[in-house]
């Protein structure tokens, strides 16, 4: 009976989120990806516009190479704007299904000063050609900034466990909103219109 449950939650995991390369601690079943993500971050946070807990200072992006911008973006020069920071990989079809989302909110509060990033981390090697991901990109109609982070140098600062994992980080460069694997679109959405409307604090 054990392994036919085990299957189930696995199953149920791979419904939402694609499982990650990176090793997990074994807790004697699967873990729970709420309790592995983000500094600080215990929980997967809620989408409640004002209710938006503080989980820490956002580790800055080291990324040397960067699509769909002409330089690399660094939170620290990010201050003022909210930003939308996704891990994925284009082989993922989770990460697949949100990328419509991210498109969408992109184009809709980049003016308002909303700032998309793709943290690029593959699973399979296929996924680390940089051309192939170029084409990836093209493929799926992405114009915000997507960051190639073959060392998983990010992925593992953000302590990420899952594809996709989406991470709001707010206008002093703390992290508010953390959500794991497809979904929560409306609460994702209504998130960030609560982080755009905060003032700004020194």
């Amino acid at each position: 009976m054990k392994p036919f449950i085990g299957v189930l939650v696995f199953l149920w995991i791979g419904l939402t989120a694609c499982a990650a390369a990176s090793p997990v601690e074994d807790t004697g079943g699967t873990a729970d990806p709420a309790a592995q993500v983000g500094p600080g971050a215990g929980a997967e946070t809620p989408g409640k516009p004002g209710d938006l807990p503080d989980l820490g200072e956002a580790p800055e992006l080291e990324n040397d190479i960067w699509l769909n911008t002409d330089q690399p973006l660094r939170l620290a020069e990010l201050r003022g704007k909210v930003v939308l920071l996704d891990m994925w990989t284009f082989g993922c079809i989770n990460c697949q299904h949100v990328v419509p989302s991210l498109r969408d909110w992109h184009a809709r509060y980049a003016d308002q000063g909303l700032v998309v990033i793709g943290n690029h981390y593959p699973e399979f090697d296929y996924e680390s050609d940089l051309e192939n991901l170029i084409e990836a990109v093209q493929r799926l109609e992405i114009s915000y900034a997507v960051a190639q982070d073959n060392d998983g140098q990010t992925w593992r600062a953000y302590n990420n466990r899952y594809w996709p994992t989406a991470y709001l980080i707010d206008k002093r460069g703390h992290i508010r909103y953390v959500h794991i694997g497809e979904g929560a679109y409306e609460e994702t959405e209504a998130a960030i219109q609560a982080l755009l409307a905060e003032p700004v604090q020194e």
